[in-house]
């Protein structure tokens, strides 16, 4: 029988509480430039193509300088919306929205495969980083889309005490820090007075 959650529900419009953690439970994340080169990851593939096109670097070339980025990655705007994230030493959660169906495995795909690249290359090792494909748990009520998104923030308070540093969507939801390409809105919105249900039960 497979594991939990392995065997995907592909729904259009659907809400996801993916995870997946270290082959052997081992750490993914090493150090500080690991943490964010997951991030830079994320933003290449979540950011509009507009602001990707803000954000490329200078590249010389044969005497000639000019904007670009050497392999553009590919690009998951407006197929991805990432709600929640979190990174942990040896794993990682996400509570994202595939507007097109099976556009998550895509997603998925294609960050952790530039990811376990990256990692493989500076720490001179071959082979799988992750445990197992990832893993998704289709959200389907209110109440459990809110516990998420407690639940993925809180999860970084077994590896420090202040939530405020921790590598994680928390600062979006405390508005002390904007990122474009995470979607707080629509969790701070159940907050507001009068709110009625969005998701069908």
């Amino acid at each position: 029988m497979p594991a939990k959650n392995i065997v995907k529900i592909y729904v259009k419009d659907g809400f996801y509480h993916v995870y997946n953690r270290g082959v052997e439970k081992r750490d993914v994340f090493l150090d500080k430039q690991d943490y964010r080169v997951f991030l830079r990851f994320l933003k290449e593939a979540l950011l509009s193509p507009s602001e990707l096109i803000r954000m490329k670097k200078e590249v010389s070339f044969k005497g000639a300088t000019f904007k670009g980025l050497m392999k553009p990655p590919k690009n998951f705007y407006g197929k991805i919306e990432m709600h929640v994230y979190s990174f942990m030493p040896n794993h990682f959660h996400f509570l994202l929205k595939q507007l097109e169906e099976r556009s998550m495995h895509q997603f998925l795909h294609s960050i952790t495969t530039r990811y376990v690249i990256y990692f493989n290359k500076k720490y001179k090792r071959v082979g799988a980083l992750f445990q197992s494909a990832y893993k998704a748990s289709f959200i389907s009520e209110e109440s459990y889309l809110l516990h998420l998104s407690r639940y993925i923030h809180r999860n970084n308070l077994q590896y420090t005490d202040d939530l405020k540093t921790a590598y994680s969507s928390y600062g979006e939801y405390l508005g002390i820090r904007k990122t474009a390409w995470i979607k707080p809105e629509l969790i701070l919105s159940f907050f507001q007075p009068g709110k009625l249900p969005y998701l069908k039960h």
